[in-house]
């Protein structure tokens, strides 16, 4: 745990057992406060150095463009595209920067497999299939689209 949630999470208990003399229901509410705060502080320290990414063809099917939108930059990255047997490196990609690999030709369907690695030397891979005829991927469309979405 860091420095910052230690203290924290001391300083909750102490006003959580200073209120329970007072009143047992406000030293409830407050353990659950410091118990949900504490939980957020953890969340956050998990998710720090994280890359992240995300692959797509561009409009005109030559190219292929690998934009990292995680919080961390990534490292030794490897793309490999399946049917065509292409395979390139790139050596790292800063937070939101993109990399164009153009192609000879168009490339109507593909799977792309990307293995990257984070500044903590964790090693992910993204498989991921693009499309020139296939509608982009939207992480937000829900899997059973109601209400009339979009």
């Amino acid at each position: 745990m860091e420095k910052r949630t230690t203290v924290i999470l001391a300083a909750g208990l102490l006003v959580t057992l200073l209120l329970f003399f007072l009143n047992i229901y406000l030293a409830g509410i407050t353990l659950i406060l410091v118990v949900v705060i504490v939980m957020s502080l953890m969340i956050m320290q998990d998710t720090t150095v994280l890359p992240q990414i995300q692959v797509r063809l561009r409009e005109d099917a030559k190219a292929i463009i690998l934009t990292n939108s995680g919080n961390s930059p990534a490292l030794r990255i490897h793309a490999a595209l399946v049917p065509m047997d292409i395979e390139y490196d790139v050596a790292s990609l800063a937070v939101d920067e993109s990399h164009v690999y153009s192609l000879t030709s168009m490339l109507a369907e593909a799977k792309v497999v990307v293995t990257f690695a984070s500044e903590k030397g964790e090693v992910f891979t993204l498989s991921q299939r693009v499309s020139a005829a296939g509608e982009e991927y939207d992480p937000l469309k829900p899997m059973i689209p109601v209400f009339k979405w979009k």
